[in-house]
C-alpha cells in the first residue's frame, strides 16, 4: 500500500512538474517537420547561400468588397542582407522603394520623392525581414516550433504572444500548401489576418519557388499572383538598386 501510494505520488509529481510527453514530442516534431520542408524547398544551406535575388510577378487584384481592382506588376530585387528595391506598377498603387536596412526613400504614385518614415519604414523593414528569413526561421533562437495537427507547423516568438505563423504542407512533397498569420489578441479565438495559398511551385537552380499563389486578408481574396521571372546570384549592383529613375517611373523587368 505504501509502495502504491509512493508510485502514485511520483506519477503526480512527474505529471505536474514536467510537460506531458505529447506536448514535448509535438514541439520537437514541429522543428523536425520544418527541416523536412526546408529539404523539400532545396535545402537550408542552399537557401541561405543566396547572395542576390530578383523576382518579377503579375497579380490580378480585388478590393475588400470583391470588386476587380486591376493588374499589378512588381519587381523585387534583394542584395543580402540589407538592400531592398521594389518597383511596382498598378492602379492607384504605382511606386518605387529603396531600403538599405536602416533608411531609404520612395517615389509615391504622384511622383513625390520622400524619405521612408513611420509606417512606410516599418513596411520596408518587414518586407526585408520576410525575404531574408521566411524559410530560414529556425536560425532565429527566438522562434518556437510546434506541430499541433498533422501536416501543420506553427512558429511563435518567445517574447511576442500577439501572433503566430501556421504553415500547412503537403504530406507527400513536404512543400508548403498555405501559410497563415494568426492574430492572438484573443488567444481563445485566433483570427487569420493574412493567408498565402501556394498553388504551384517551380524549380530554379535546384530551389523551389512559388509560381502561383493567392493572397487573402481577413478571409478575403485580394490577389492571384503569378511569378514571371526569378533570377538568383546574377551579381546585382548596389548602385542599380539605389539610383532613382530620372523619369521617376518604376523600372520593370525585361522579360
Amino acid at each position: 500500500m505504501a509502495l502504491r501510494s509512493s508510485l502514485i505520488a511520483s506519477a503526480l509529481v512527474a505529471f505536474f512538474c514536467f510537460p506531458p510527453l505529447t506536448v514535448r514530442v509535438r514541439a520537437q516534431d514541429g522543428l523536425q517537420l520544418f527541416h523536412k520542408m526546408q529539404t523539400a524547398l532545396g535545402g537550408e544551406e542552399k537557401m541561405a547561400s543566396i547572395r542576390d535575388f530578383e523576382e518579377c510577378v503579375r497579380a490580378e487584384t480585388w478590393d475588400n468588397e470583391g470588386k476587380a481592382h486591376g493588374i499589378v506588376r512588381k519587381r523585387v530585387r534583394l542584395i543580402r542582407p540589407n538592400y531592398l528595391r521594389l518597383d511596382q506598377v498598378g492602379p492607384g498603387d504605382t511606386y518605387v522603394l529603396f531600403f538599405d536596412g536602416t533608411s531609404g526613400w520612395e517615389i509615391l504614385p504622384d511622383k513625390t520623392v520622400a524619405d521612408l518614415t513611420g509606417g512606410e519604414l516599418q513596411f520596408a523593414q518587414d518586407y526585408l525581414r520576410g525575404l531574408n528569413s521566411e524559410w530560414l526561421a529556425d536560425r532565429d533562437a527566438q522562434n518556437v516550433f510546434a506541430s499541433p495537427a498533422p501536416n501543420v507547423i506553427t512558429i511563435t516568438t518567445k517574447n511576442d504572444t500577439s501572433h503566430k505563423t501556421e504553415i500547412t504542407f503537403d504530406p507527400t512533397t513536404f512543400l508548403p500548401v498555405k501559410r497563415t498569420l494568426l492574430s492572438l489578441a484573443d488567444p481563445n479565438h485566433p483570427v487569420s489576418s493574412q493567408m498565402m495559398v501556394f498553388e504551384q511551385w517551380e524549380s530554379v537552380h535546384g530551389l523551389q519557388f512559388p509560381h502561383r499563389r493567392s493572397n487573402f486578408h481577413f478571409g478575403k481574396k485580394l490577389a492571384e499572383i503569378t511569378t514571371e521571372q526569378i533570377r538568383l546570384d546574377t551579381g546585382i549592383k548596389l548602385k542599380d538598386l539605389a539610383i532613382k529613375p530620372t523619369d521617376l517611373n518604376p523600372v520593370m523587368c525585361s522579360l
